[in-house]
């Protein structure tokens, strides 16, 4: 009877989940892109240039064309260029997916390790969301202005500065916004197949792997 009275005492105990505050999360989210600074580059370098292809796209739009706007082959050109910029993404999307399924891999005694000690799915899924959020925030970033750029440097040195119109300045904001906010979407999707695997993962199985 003190046998299984004190099994059921200790049952709690075992099951008791630590809920550990997003402060913490942010600080080992940080110290893990610092770790693997390498890999996080790589992975943004991805964000990055597909932001800037769609952001090049964009603002290319935004100043006067050299031929007839409705005619069928500018149009025509102007929609495999957004085409190629979805489909930019969409590869962009899918390398961050690998990438970060690699690191998941690389992490499985880190994450076994959490769990073990009582830490909560969601606080492990908080984790790689954090992580994706930052590398896509400062890539979109990054990646727009590139674009931008690229494309104004161009337009000033075959057009003149007289095509910097207040409307081609602040459509520029305003699609800054909307290419930051499209890449910092795709990565934080891209990273939920990552983060539920990572989540999913049992921690004595985790702690058993070799990498």
């Amino acid at each position: 009877m003190k046998s299984e009275t004190g099994t059921q005492a200790a049952s709690p105990a075992i099951q008791r989940q630590i809920h550990l505050p997003f402060s913490k999360a942010w600080e080992i989210s940080l110290k893990s892109i610092r770790i693997r600074l390498l890999r996080s580059v790589i992975t943004a370098a991805g964000v990055c240039l597909g932001i800037a292809f769609y952001s090049s796209v964009k603002t290319s739009g935004l100043f006067p064309m050299s031929g007839d706007p409705h005619d069928p082959a500018v149009i025509a050109a102007g929609h495999r260029q957004e085409w190629l910029a979805i489909m930019a993404l969409l590869v962009c999307a899918v390398g961050i997916t690998n990438s970060m399924l690699m690191a998941v891999t690389e992490r499985f005694r880190e994450i076994g390790t959490m769990k073990c000690l009582g830490a909560l799915n969601r606080f492990i899924v908080t984790l790689f969301f954090i992580e994706a959020g930052l590398m896509g925030l400062v890539a979109s970033v990054l990646g727009w202005f590139s674009g931008w750029f690229i494309v104004c440097v161009v337009h000033l040195v075959t057009e003149g500065p007289h095509v910097f119109t207040a409307h081609v300045l602040s459509a520029s904001l305003k699609q800054a916004v909307i290419s930051t906010t499209i890449g910092v979407v795709i990565t934080l999707l891209a990273a939920i197949p990552p983060a539920v695997n990572a989540a999913r993962m049992p921690p004595a199985v985790a702690l058993r792997t070799t990498v």
